[in-house]
């Protein structure tokens, strides 16, 4: 339930149309509901303007499917993150509006029409290796109502594939950096622009990279002002956090 269905509510009750025994059943369900292996947060789009979005890894298909049957109770866009192609398809059992990305590894369920903001976030990647990440924060994003636009394979070790996209960056409102290596990239851009820039290092590197970790520490002791970071691998934190940045 979000803000316009649950004023909706009251005015039904205020004009009749719903009796009150009706609405307390209908509010009952809030703040959630229990499934025994799940809480399902059907109270999280009024607390924080997106419904809850399900982390599929870790969980069985059955119980993905039935996640996403009580969410569409509430008439909600679904996102559904790390999902295989096998999660996909059980999504599709229950309902034929799943979208699947495969590289951002997401499943979209569509219940709404997604009104788009007319502000940019870009989503930048040092290498080619970067875009899985990079995909799950720019789908993040744009399933959140948000134009994204791309700027994929620009590392510093050949900066000046970064430099021909200058236009796609400056005009951007907010910047996703994805870069695993030493992750130098969050800081060159950092310093190229006045926007806010959520850096996401990956574990893609060789091993003294650590899994993610080197470009971790050097995105975190950046000496270019303006950068958050997130965890490792984490495009759908780096997406949502971009999201409500971009709607302040």
């Amino acid at each position: 339930m979000d803000t316009d269905s649950l004023r909706k509510l009251l005015l039904d009750v205020k004009n009749g149309s719903v009796n009150i025994e009706d609405a307390v059943s209908e509010l009952r369900k809030l703040p959630f509901e229990d499934l025994g292996f799940a809480k399902v947060d059907h109270h999280r789009n009024l607390r924080n303007g997106y419904p809850e979005v399900i982390y599929c890894q870790g969980k069985t298909i059955g119980q993905t499917k039935a996640i996403v049957e009580k969410l569409m109770g509430r008439n909600n866009n679904i996102m559904a993150t790390r999902a295989s192609k096998e999660v996909y398809e059980g999504i599709k059992e229950v309902t034929e509006d799943a979208v699947y990305y495969e590289a951002a590894r997401i499943v979209v369920v569509k219940r709404r029409e997604i009104q788009t903001s007319g502000k940019i976030i870009a989503v930048v990647t040092a290498g080619t290796s970067d875009i899985p990440v990079a995909e799950e924060a720019a789908v993040t994003a744009e399933t959140m109502g948000n134009r994204v636009e791309r700027v994929y394979d620009a590392g510093v070790a050949g900066i000046h594939r970064l430099f021909a996209n200058m236009d796609t960056i400056l005009k951007a409102n907010v910047l996703v950096v994805v870069a695993g290596m030493e992750g130098a990239l969050a800081s060159v851009v950092g310093g190229m622009v006045d926007k806010p820039v959520i850096a996401v290092p990956t574990s893609v590197g060789y091993g003294a990279n650590f899994g993610g970790l080197s470009a971790l520490l050097t995105m975190l002791n950046s000496c270019a002002s303006g950068i958050g970071v997130v965890n490792i691998d984490n495009g759908f934190g780096a997406g949502y956090l971009a999201s409500m940045i971009n709607k302040l």
